[in-house]
């Protein structure tokens, strides 16, 4: 006989990605209803968790509910029906829920040479196709072969935990500001200039690079506001957004940090031209 009853609450984040071929109100307007999105669960946060006794008046009440057939819902004489839509959300949700996102077979990225005190450290990262990261890499010179096999098996496992939804944001408040040596000067980084470690360099660099972590970096970014991307790319014509958007698939947004708009809308400008030989 159970004595006790807990309640656990979680706040789910997730996002939900269509390709559209047309890009209008109408289509906005029935995302919803559409069931070829691409379901991904970006965060699991536990909230409460409420512990309850069960008295003797409690437990029995249980146990009639449970004898009594008139207190099933679901054999309503008229249940309300559940919509595609909704059917659509909970599959999806139990379907991602510990799901591996696996990287594409080619992958953007880009790699970031330093040197960390005496130590070269070299970066690695790969993305998703919507630029969002989803691995790394980490060489290092002048370490042991245990110091080496430790980095790589950790860039792994951090690897593995951005492929099965676990935010860039936790790594970063978790490693950003750790000490061990290597640690002092940077050279080769245009906005880091110290760290006070290896570990602590990587995710200060990724945070810059991909969650535009401005309070982390120690020299000011060089190139425009967003606002002034947004403002330049709604004068752009259909011709220059369908090669915006070619451009963008093709490149690497942690490469281009936070510049990341104003510099596609920059390239906007070029026109190409493809001539087919007869």
């Amino acid at each position: 006989m159970a004595k006790y009853l807990i309640e656990t609450y979680y706040n789910c984040t997730f996002k939900v990605s269509h390709y559209l071929d047309d890009l209008n109100e109408n289509e906005i307007n029935n995302l919803e209803k559409r069931e070829d999105g691409k379901f991904e669960i970006l965060d699991v946060k536990l909230d409460n968790r409420k512990t309850k006794n069960l008295d003797a008046k409690t437990i029995s009440t249980i146990n009639n509910e449970k004898e009594a057939k008139k207190i099933d819902i679901i054999s309503q004489s008229n249940p309300k029906p559940i919509s595609k839509s909704d059917q659509y959300f909970v599959k999806n949700l139990n379907e991602s829920i510990g799901k591996r996102f696996s990287m594409p077979d080619r992958r953007k990225g880009y790699i970031q040479k330093s040197t960390i005190g005496n130590h070269k450290v070299y970066l690695h990262t790969g993305e998703y196709e919507d630029g969002k990261i989803g691995e790394i890499f980490i060489d290092t010179s002048k370490e042991g072969e245990l110091v080496k096999a430790l980095m790589n098996n950790f860039a792994i496992a951090v690897s593995l935990g951005l492929q099965y939804g676990v935010p860039l944001d936790e790594y970063v408040n978790a490693y950003v500001g750790t000490k061990f040596e290597p640690s002092g000067k940077v050279h080769g980084n245009d906005r880091i200039l110290s760290a006070t470690s290896i570990l602590d360099y990587i995710f200060r660099e990724l945070a810059i690079s991909y969650l535009n972590r401005e309070d982390l970096a120690h020299t000011p970014s060089i190139g425009g506001s967003d606002k002034l991307a947004d403002e330049k790319s709604e004068e752009i014509s259909e011709d220059q957004n369908h090669f915006l958007k070619i451009v963008k698939d093709m490149t690497s947004k942690g490469f281009l940090r936070n510049n990341y708009k104003k510099k596609l809308v920059d390239l906007s400008d070029i026109k190409i031209k493809l001539k087919g030989k007869k």
